[in-house]
């Protein structure tokens, strides 16, 4: 099986959107034993559309990554029962979703099912999925920052989402209500990022990083 380090390696060195769907997905399908695998970029309205199971208001999963913007399986949010009547296709008897996330708003899912007869979800595999979604959400924010360039190799991924939310104007005490994390933790993820980089200010990291790492 493929391993978890080996998923962030390949999120890290997609060159665009149709390498996480196609590729990437499949080995992420192939770690969580699933039937399906899917990664959508969207916007919050599109979840809502026409499609009653994508409802938020007819779906708890989906209502669940709505609001919390968090990773959940079906059995956190409804009864095994009443998941049938919501969605009664075999093949969706298990589903897994998790949100990707930028500047505080969903912007894609990374879902996972398995069909009748498979183990349903479990706790570690959400904190796996978390993990991937945390790389895949750091990634498009790398991808689509305007103020970044596409290839970093000096930067972490984590420190690469702060430093690109940092040019996007936030502050620390923003940074860490997106990132789920203390602010004393983005302050020090910034001094990593002004030592590997060799400045002195915010404005100094975001000028080299829109000038000079390749």
């Amino acid at each position: 099986m493929i391993a978890l380090q080996a998923l962030f390696h390949e999120i890290a060195q997609a060159q665009d959107e149709q390498t996480l769907r196609l590729h990437i997905s499949a080995h992420m399908s192939e770690y969580f034993s699933a039937t399906r695998c899917g990664l959508f970029f969207l916007t919050q309205t599109s979840l809502i559309g026409n499609n009653q199971a994508l409802s938020p208001q007819y779906n708890p999963v989906v209502r669940y990554l709505i609001e919390r913007h968090a990773p959940v399986h079906e059995a956190l949010v409804v009864e095994p029962k009443t998941w049938k009547l919501i969605c009664p296709r075999p093949d969706h008897r298990h589903v897994m979703a998790g949100p990707i996330v930028s500047s505080g708003q969903l912007i894609g899912v990374l879902g996972f099912t398995r069909k009748q007869g498979m183990a349903a979800f479990n706790s570690q595999n959400l904190t796996d999925l978390s993990a991937l979604c945390l790389h895949i959400s750091a990634w498009v924010g790398k991808m689509r920052s305007p103020h970044l360039p596409l290839h970093t190799e000096r930067l972490t991924p984590r420190e690469m989402q702060i430093a690109s939310l940092v040019a996007q104007g936030q502050t620390n005490a923003e940074i860490s209500a997106e990132l789920w994390i203390t602010e004393n933790s983005v302050k020090q993820a910034l001094k990593r990022i002004f030592r590997k980089l060799d400045v002195s200010s915010r404005t100094q990291m975001i000028a080299k990083l829109s000038t000079t790492i390749k």
